[in-house]
């Protein structure tokens, strides 16, 4: 599966020249002109390879009927659930967001009958949400006002002992955002334990699990990147 993923990569993005400080100065400088139909065809992934695997074991061991996905901007993170999925033989996602981006990107061999996206605030969409979700991917506004949403009023139409991963939590040595500060107060309230595999965390789970990568030969990466500040936790 991550030669499959790094094919995909490989294809859809601009890896190589994302290194390169001239490439992203370009880039953003398209994307402030109003110019993203280029990158509306590409992966910008902001999703890291241990998060992304670890997401992708997650909804291969729970083997949901029904995958909600809030955010999938230029859909890296669509790829991992929906190769879940495919792997499981049964479940479907059902993703929601303001920009269409992921639509241009997404493979459609694997979006198949498996992938439902909607288009527009999912605030909007909450009475319309399909039911028995068994696995939550966020990675939406992190604002302490959406944060709020949606432990005040999503959380509570799952049923308890469902699954979430929620994106951009533990960022190392950046201040945390305002979503962190709401979602962990809301985790600690209840006595909810979670997991996590940012590096610098109290138990060494990121050294553990790039050791174990790299025994089982599995440490060429896919995504240049090695913050992972997902958190995962079972909703209580």
């Amino acid at each position: 599966m991550r030669e499959t993923q790094r094919q995909l990569y490989a294809q859809r993005s601009d890896a190589r020249l994302e290194r390169f400080a001239p490439y992203r100065w370009a880039a953003a400088a398209l994307r402030s002109a109003g110019l993203p139909a280029h990158y509306k065809r590409r992966f910008r992934p902001k999703l890291d390879d241990i998060e992304a695997e670890l997401t992708y074991l997650f909804v291969r061991t729970v083997r949901p009927a029904v995958v909600l996905e809030i955010a999938p901007y230029y859909g890296w993170s669509t790829t991992w659930l929906l190769q879940a999925l495919r792997d499981n033989g049964t479940g479907r996602l059902h993703s929601y967001d303001l920009v269409d981006y992921s639509r241009w990107t997404m493979p459609p061999e694997l979006a198949r009958d498996r992938w439902l996206f909607t288009q527009g605030d999912i605030r909007d969409a909450l009475d319309r949400l399909p039911g028995d979700v068994g696995y939550l991917f966020l990675d939406a506004a992190h604002t302490a006002e959406f944060a709020r949403w949606y432990v005040e009023n999503l959380f509570p139409r799952l049923a308890p002992g469902t699954l979430v991963g929620v994106h951009d939590i533990f960022r190392g040595d950046l201040p945390p955002m305002e979503e962190s500060v709401v979602l962990l107060d809301w985790l600690e309230r209840r006595g909810a334990r979670y997991f996590t595999a940012a590096p610098g965390r109290p138990g060494a789970t990121y050294d553990r699990i790039v050791a174990v990568k790299q025994e089982l030969g599995l440490s060429n990466p896919i995504h240049d990147s090695v913050k992972n500040p997902m958190v995962f936790f079972q909703l209580p």
